[in-house]
């Protein structure tokens, strides 16, 4: 493998771990968001415990730290088993996994959502709109964490269907990483450790409710409720 490769994905890696809601936070607010909603230091919590304005930079710099690797692996060339785009995909996929279990936070982080649009995008624009739009379809019925879910089971689908060129050997890298970007995301509402208020939900109703809604229970506004209590105690 090319050092020059090697390097490439270290500082994907490092890029990708720079935990910019949990600084900005920190700076504007002087707490530990690990401490506050979701414990999460994506945008998303950020919105949740600190305030909207300060939530669009953090989401702004996630999208762009997934979006920088990709576009560094283009700019420079760089090739992976002989393919340019699996080695883009790579650099994003290795960026994504930085956020996720960054070496900064003791290798917790955030769902890497936003970190995954930049990635998606910068592969396939067409089909990054379509992740964007997707999750915000379901708005209206206040299931926005259920359109991620959807958006993520069918991005594999949909990239092997829409993204150019349609050369199999060009997309076949791209396809396969979003498998694992899609397997990175749903794994990460899986494995956190099971909250006071599901003590006596069933595991099997437990992941169902993870993997779909995000949450431990069904119950959304009882979710939420419990959220908010907690942050009054702190």
């Amino acid at each position: 493998m090319d050092i020059w490769f090697i390097l490439l994905c270290i500082g994907a890696y490092l890029v990708g771990s720079i935990p910019a809601g949990f600084l900005l936070v920190r700076i504007f607010y002087g707490i530990d968001i690990r401490r506050h909603g979701t414990g999460k230091i994506g945008a998303s919590n950020v919105y949740r415990v600190a305030s909207k304005w300060l939530a669009v930079p953090v989401m702004l710099f996630d999208i762009g730290k997934g979006a920088l690797m990709v576009w560094t692996a283009r700019q420079t060339g760089m090739e992976f088993l002989g393919s340019a785009a699996a080695a883009q995909a790579a650099a994003g996929i290795i960026a994504i996994a930085g956020h996720n279990w960054s070496v900064f936070m003791g290798f917790k982080g955030g769902r890497g959502i936003f970190t995954s649009l930049g990635v998606i995008t910068m592969l396939s624009p067409w089909l990054g709109l379509i992740i964007l739009i997707m999750p915000y379809l379901f708005a209206p019925i206040h299931q926005v964490a259920f359109g991620v879910f959807m958006a993520l089971t069918s991005l594999p689908f949909l990239s092997w269907f829409l993204h150019q060129p349609l050369s199999i050997e060009e997309r076949l890298p791209v396809t396969l990483s979003f498998i694992v970007l899609t397997a990175m995301g749903l794994l990460i509402r899986l494995i956190v450790p099971r909250s006071e208020i599901s003590q006596t939900v069933p595991t099997a109703e437990l992941l169902f409710n993870r993997l779909l809604f995000d949450r431990d229970i069904r119950d959304a506004k009882k979710w939420i409720k419990r959220k908010s209590e907690g942050l009054s105690k702190e």
